[in-house]
């Protein structure tokens, strides 16, 4: 996982004792959904830190804070806190208790660094799923820049190469970066309106210490919601409409992933689909293999390339051919 949670479970389990006074290894592990071995480690790991606390063994022991110490987290440089929120945002892969710590934590930071800490929740966000073809490279060393810039606000003079290969200089607005399966993305703004720029492929970060533009109420989950369904559709610029059965939802699911969309159901059980594809024939070729569950309504482009697919392989296949029985939905979901 590119995003180190360690640091992030650390707070989350010293919380955790200035909340209740005493934990045992058991109740941290249940808590963060961890192993009782992490637990332990990272409670050793908090001792030799420095924080004050203590583990007694026997009925009644735990781990305790020296006493009933209360840290208040002021150790925390401005760049650690800034870390610790941007694995803790709303889109992060965190889990819901560690996320739900760290957001009280915001409370004990010193003042100063409230304000970049909140903003840093609202930095990145984590989309699991990755584009088709080859996973990327690892993003260099200016994923730390980037992230930094876009927490301080700052705009930076950005060193690119694009897909062709070229070599560019621009300044931009960074806005947030996102991680889209083993792929990261800076959301920025530039002269020429917004922009996504794939980290691997940045040469260079600069700050210029003037402040970024950022736009009123942004809000980075949104927009790259926005951003992944442009790409989808430039990449899947062909559409059908088609009634699908019931049982046929989790095959069409399957074939189709976010190229999909469900709409209503019938008086007749079926349900109004729309998928996408590269063009019309390949769409066609897809859908073919689908006859047992999808009748494809529209355009006429596509049922023509069905019905010239279908001709083709009875004229093929047709002899002695014995129809085959539609799988049924636990099948499919089990492959």
């Amino acid at each position: 996982m590119l995003v180190d949670v360690r640091a992030d479970r650390l707070v989350a389990t010293l919380l955790l004792l200035q909340r209740r006074g005493r934990v045992t290894a058991a109740e941290v592990a249940r808590e963060l959904e961890v192993s009782e071995r992490t637990a332990r480690r990272d409670l050793d790991a908090l001792a030799v830190a420095g924080v004050p606390l203590y583990s007694s063994q026997g009925r009644g022991g735990g781990w305790r804070l020296v006493g009933g110490a209360r840290t208040d987290l002021s150790g925390l440089t401005a760049t650690e806190a800034r870390a610790l929120f941007l694995v803790a945002g709303p889109a992060a892969p965190a889990t819901p208790a560690v996320r739900t710590a760290l957001r009280k934590l915001v409370h004990a930071l010193p003042a100063t660094f409230r304000d970049e800490a909140e903003v840093a929740a609202a930095a990145q966000v984590t989309d699991a799923d990755g584009w088709d073809g080859p996973a990327p490279p690892d993003p260099p060393g200016a994923l730390d820049d980037l992230r930094d810039a876009v927490v301080r606000r700052v705009q930076v003079h950005l060193g690119y190469v694009d897909a062709q290969g070229c070599a560019t200089a621009r300044t931009v607005h960074p806005l947030g970066v996102v991680a889209k399966g083993r792929a990261w993305y800076l959301v920025a703004g530039t002269d020429a309106g917004r922009r996504t720029f794939r980290v691997d492929r940045v040469t260079s970060v600069e700050p210029t210490g003037d402040p970024t533009q950022h736009p009123p109420d942004f809000d980075l989950a949104a927009v790259w919601r926005e951003i992944t369904d442009e790409v989808e559709l430039r990449r899947s610029p062909a559409q059908a409409t088609a009634w699908c059965t019931a049982d046929g939802l989790v095959v069409l699911r399957r074939a189709f992933g976010s190229r999909l969309a469900v709409g209503a159901a019938a008086d007749d059980g079926r349900t109004e689909v729309v998928v996408r594809g590269r063009d019309p024939q390949v769409l066609a070729g897809e859908l073919a293999a689908l006859v047992a569950w999808v009748e494809v309504t529209g355009p006429p482009e596509v049922r023509t390339h069905l019905a010239t697919l279908g001709a083709t392989l009875v004229e093929r296949y047709g002899a002695g051919v014995v129809t085959p029985t539609t799988p049924d939905r636990e099948e499919w979901s089990d492959r």
